[in-house]
């Protein structure tokens, strides 16, 4: 279906990996005539290869998805297309998933059984470039102790974050992918990453590193 668009119109992709979810979502936003759905992605690689070609205003992106997940893709978004911003849209209201998302770049964070009107107004804060919260995210959020914040030499990602905080409590590879809901592929790949940014192969010293990094406590 073609929409006639106007000045007004805030391009939208969507990256779900579940059809049906993307189905819903376009039908509510569709009926605003405000906000244009450009295009759908079922992982965050596809996401990112729309990004490139579509420039959406904004991504309305899941976490859990295949291929890439949405704090990877979030984090790809900020850096390569700082033009589109990323809106999160999940059934996790865990705060830190919030806290990781916001990390990577993402302007705000949404539930899924919010109403039609609550999800335009949120993708419509973010496309203007400003931050929306679903109020049980906020609320969570505001109640979790958060730790002090360590300043980061290395320039790590949140996800190099993750890896590195299970090496330094001696988790194998294939655990640490099941935890993170990434491949084996992905870990293996990360870990050399973090020992490049790191400069150093040796586990007694990223054990050190994810210490100094305030990640075991």
């Amino acid at each position: 279906m073609t929409i006639e668009t106007t000045a007004q119109t805030i391009r939208v992709l969507l990256a779900d990996d579940h059809e049906l979810v993307r189905d819903g979502i376009r039908a509510r936003l569709e009926k605003t005539g405000a906000i244009e759905v450009v295009g759908e992605a079922t992982n965050g690689r596809e996401a990112l290869d729309l990004v490139a070609v579509l420039k959406p205003d904004v991504v309305l992106m899941d976490i859990s998805m295949p291929v890439m997940n949405g704090l990877e893709a979030a984090n790809e978004v900020r850096r390569r297309f700082p033009g589109t911003s990323v809106l999160v849209l999940s059934i996790y209201d865990n705060p830190e998933y919030v806290r990781g998302m916001v990390q990577a770049g993402a302007r705000g964070y949404i539930l899924k059984d919010i109403s039609a009107k609550e999800m335009i107004t949120a993708i419509t804060s973010v496309a203007n470039g400003g931050y929306y919260f679903s109020s049980a995210v906020g609320q969570n959020l505001m109640s979790e102790p958060q730790a002090p914040l360590v300043e980061d030499p290395y320039g790590l990602t949140e996800r190099e974050r993750q890896v590195l905080t299970a090496i330094a409590k001696g988790q194998p590879n294939k655990e640490v992918a099941k935890n993170l809901g990434i491949s084996v592929r992905t870990v293996e790949s990360h870990r050399l990453n973090l020992r490049e940014k790191v400069g150093t192969k040796n586990a007694a010293q990223l054990y050190k590193v994810a210490q100094e990094l305030g990640l075991l406590d």
